[in-house]
């Protein structure tokens, strides 16, 4: 993909592994506390809040606090508060904010709205002198710095990283701590793979079917997302187990599957599904863990813990969705009708 034009989303995308190093050494004593605080007095349920790339990084975020803490998390859509003007319970509950700029009206209501009630308000944010860093009380900056593209790449990153690193301390998980030590180191091997074999399907496509499932979900999310808004592409974001109901039948030649995966308890479900397309003659291309039948192939990393594998995998997506935008004749760091910050109400 070294045909492509150098982009600010690409710059911006390979800064990801310095800015998660700076993010681990920079908040570890911040997660170290609230890990203890949380242990302390563990809350009764989460809550996550936020829009866009950020909300896909509370994805994660949500799987991570269910599967691994046993903590029932809920994603609460902010016009409850801003459109609604309800007020949800939320006394004593973990409430996650995620944003780059921590300026959208309708996030810092709901904040404000959970730290009134009671909740424990955090906030993963870049800018720490944004309004949402004001409102909650404890701040988990985001370290990526100034952020130009309009389309979130090491912020989201960055996002991921936070989740998961809080996560580990509050749970003293040594392996997954030990694990996110090696994460830049990852993230830089990750950013060097070459995912162009699938950049021809891609480029192709009108329609697009981003599957993945458990903890890998949100990068589905992300990559429908980016190819979205980068590439016009109508790619939707579908679990692996719902991609088997009603959606199945939209799949076919002009209609291809891209599967991301991680070796952990999902990974025998999405090799059955991989060889299930390629019996109905769906062009599948998988990125992962997943084996079997696939038009494409893409390299990933092996050996990396399953809550890590996944956050290497939207590295190694990046420089491709930049590819393909480029091929597609559109300016990945200017997208028709959008800019950086959305502030909605």
């Amino acid at each position: 993909m070294n045909h492509t034009l150098p982009t600010a989303m690409l710059r911006e995308a390979r800064e990801a592994p310095q800015v998660v190093a700076r993010l681990l050494a920079s908040n570890a004593a911040l997660c170290r506390d609230l890990g203890a605080r949380l242990r302390k007095a563990p809350p009764p349920f989460a809550v996550t809040c936020a829009r866009g790339s950020s909300d896909n990084a509370a994805t994660f975020a949500k799987y991570l606090l269910e599967i691994h803490s046993g903590l029932v998390t809920a994603s609460v859509g902010p016009s409850v508060t801003s459109i609604y003007e309800a007020r949800p319970r939320m006394r004593d509950a973990l409430f996650l904010a995620v944003s780059q700029s921590g300026r959208s009206p309708d996030i810092l209501n709901l904040a404000q709205a959970g730290r009134d009630d009671g909740a424990l308000t955090v906030a993963l944010v870049n800018d720490t002198t944004s309004p949402l860093a004001g409102t909650c009380e404890i701040v988990l900056p985001l370290h990526a710095g100034p952020e130009k593209s309009v389309a979130a790449t090491k912020s989201f990153i960055a996002a991921l990283a936070a989740a998961a690193q809080l996560v580990a301390y509050w749970s003293e998980d040594q392996e997954l701590l030990t694990a996110l030590e090696s994460l830049p180191e990852a993230l830089e091997r990750s950013a060097a793979l070459d995912w162009s074999a699938a950049l021809p399907l891609l480029t192709a496509a009108d329609n697009l079917f981003v599957v993945g499932r458990g903890v890998g979900f949100a990068m589905a999310q992300e990559t429908a997302l980016k190819l979205k808004e980068t590439s016009g592409i109508h790619a939707e974001a579908m679990s692996a187990a719902e991609l088997m109901h009603g959606p199945w039948t939209l799949a076919g030649d002009h209609f291809p599957v891209l599967v991301l995966s991680q070796r952990d308890e999902t990974l025998s479900g999405v090799n059955d599904l991989v060889t299930k397309l390629k019996d109905q003659n769906v062009p599948v291309i998988v990125a992962g863990a997943a084996e079997g039948p696939a038009a494409v192939m893409l390299p990933s990393l092996e050996g990396l813990h399953p809550f890590i594998a996944p956050i290497a995998l939207i590295q190694s997506f990046y420089p491709l969705v930049n590819a393909i935008a480029q091929n597609r004749g559109r300016d990945p760091d200017n997208p028709p009708r959008l800019r950086k910050v959305t502030e909605t109400v």
